[in-house]
This record gives structure tokens, sequence and C-alpha cells, in this order.
């Protein structure tokens, strides 16, 4: 058994080929790839003979692995995550988009890579705002996102319906975010409610906002969501109009506040654009 020690953490744990290629695909390395360089990574320090060693030591062996395979710019990369680990900035990423863009599954993705244990998604700050206030005082909240207007006394378009309903969840979202930054917490937040503009985002928080612009790209995404989700696909088939309208009310608010909007077409393409743009973001900071 190989036991790795961490000298800043004074904390000493036996070497996991899993949590190495966990690491290793922060960088935006295959999971496979990875896998094998976490393997190499063991069988070197074997045949070394090493039985004790340090988090540099692994983080020196890995890099040098890296760059063996031809991988230079993920070998930076994953130093780069390395040391961002170790300085324990908090970092809050918020994701917006309509609802079936794939949120969700995008910040399932990206709490793993990041090792983030903390995601919420809008939806249940919103339904806890339900259970403390009456329908009669924010009728908004209690309908979906693209029926709000018709709750709302004297809304005439989807749009006022739906930026009510928004400033009222972003309260929400807000209070979560300030709570992060003043505890140093890591977090995910998801949900149509993320709309640019809405919410006051500092240093350490960074916006995305995900679209799908293919009308039936969207409806298989429903579909595929009813696989782990009780949501019917078909009620929101047939609000798919109102659901494209709002779409693009978020993405031109996104343009307008300089929040970058990403094709959410292949889940590994989008969170490595994800990671490489958060890593650029990340050194500027």
């Amino acid at each position: 058994m190989i036991i790795v020690t961490d000298p800043q953490r004074k904390v000493s744990l036996p070497f996991s080929r899993g949590i190495l290629t966990r690491s290793i695909t922060l960088a935006g390395v295959d999971v496979g790839i990875a896998y094998i360089i976490a393997t190499e990574v063991q069988k070197e320090l074997l045949e070394r003979g090493s039985r004790a060693v340090t988090t540099d030591d692994i983080r020196k062996l890995t890099y040098e692995k890296l760059i063996q395979h031809s991988l230079k710019e993920e070998a930076e990369r994953y130093l780069f995550w390395r040391q961002f680990r170790r300085r324990k900035v908090p970092l809050v990423i918020l994701l917006g988009g309509v609802t079936g863009v794939g949120k969700s599954t995008i910040a399932t993705e990206l709490a793993f890579r990041l090792s983030i244990r903390t995601v919420i998604g809008t939806d249940t700050v919103r339904e806890v705002m339900r259970k403390i206030i009456a329908r009669e005082l924010l009728p908004d909240l209690h309908s979906s996102s693209f029926m709000a207007w018709r709750e709302l006394k004297g809304a005439k378009s989807l749009i006022e319906g739906f930026e009510s309903q928004v400033r009222h969840v972003s309260v929400g979202v807000q209070a979560v975010l300030d709570r992060a930054l003043r505890e140093g917490m890591n977090a995910i937040i998801e949900g149509i409610h993320l709309v640019p503009g809405f919410v006051e985002t500092n240093e350490n928080s960074f916006m995305y906002v995900l679209s799908v612009s293919d009308r039936k790209t969207l409806e298989a995404h429903f579909y595929e969501r009813t696989r782990y989700s009780k949501r019917p696909a078909e009620y929101y088939i047939e609000h798919l109009d109102e659901i494209l309208w709002l779409q693009e009310y978020i993405v031109r608010r996104a343009k307008e506040y300089g929040v970058k909007v990403i094709e959410n077409v292949e889940l590994e393409k989008t969170v490595n654009e994800i990671m490489e743009d958060l890593m650029e973001r990340l050194r500027k900071v």
C-alpha cells in the first residue's frame, strides 16, 4: 500500500487511482485516458519501492505522465486546478437556461469534477418560498415559469410574468450567494431563474447560460428526462413555443450583460468549455 501525505493539511491517506483519475479529468482529459495515467503513476511508484509519498510527488509524476502522453495543455490545466484547490478559494457557478436544456446534468458533472458537494436548483428555492408565502401574496411563485403570467394580475405578456417570478426567486438565490461568499462555501446553482441582471455576482461567482436552439433536440431532451424524472414530457412539449420564447429572452439578456452562452449539444464538450472558461477567468482573479 502507498500512503500519500498532504503536508499542508497534515493528512495521510492510501493512494487512490479513482481520486487521481478524477483530478486528471478536471484538466479536460477523457476519463479512460485519465484512468490509464493514474494506473501508470501507481505502477511507477510501486516499481520505485515508494511506500510513502507526498501530494507534491504525485502532482509532479502525474504532470510528467501527461507530458509523455502528449497532453501538454492538459498538464498545465492539471497543475492549475491542483494549485487552485490548495488555495481554498470559494467558487460558485451559476447555470441558467430554460427547462430541458440540461442544466442539472451539466451541474452534476461539474460538481463531480470540481469536488463541489452543494448543488442547488432554483426550483428548490422557489418551492421553499411557496411554503412560506401564500398564493394570494405572490401568485406567480405558484406556477410554472412559462405560465406565471396567467397568475399575475395585470400581466400582459409571457415575459412580464416570468420576470416577476425571477425577481422573487432571485431574493432567495442572492441569499445563497451571500452565504457562500461569507462562509467560503463552494456551490453550483442551476435553474431557469438565473437570468443575467437579476442576480449580483462577485469575483468568486461565475454565470453561464445554456441553450438548445434546435426544437427537435429540445423535444428529445424532455423525453430523455423522463427516464429519471416523474415530470411528463408531453406537458413541456405542449408549451414548447413558450419555452423557446423564454430562451430567446434569456439569451438576449445574457448577451446584454456579457454572460457566456453555451449551446449544449454534447455533455463533454459543454463541460470542457465551461472548465476552460473558468480557468481563464480564475487566473485573472
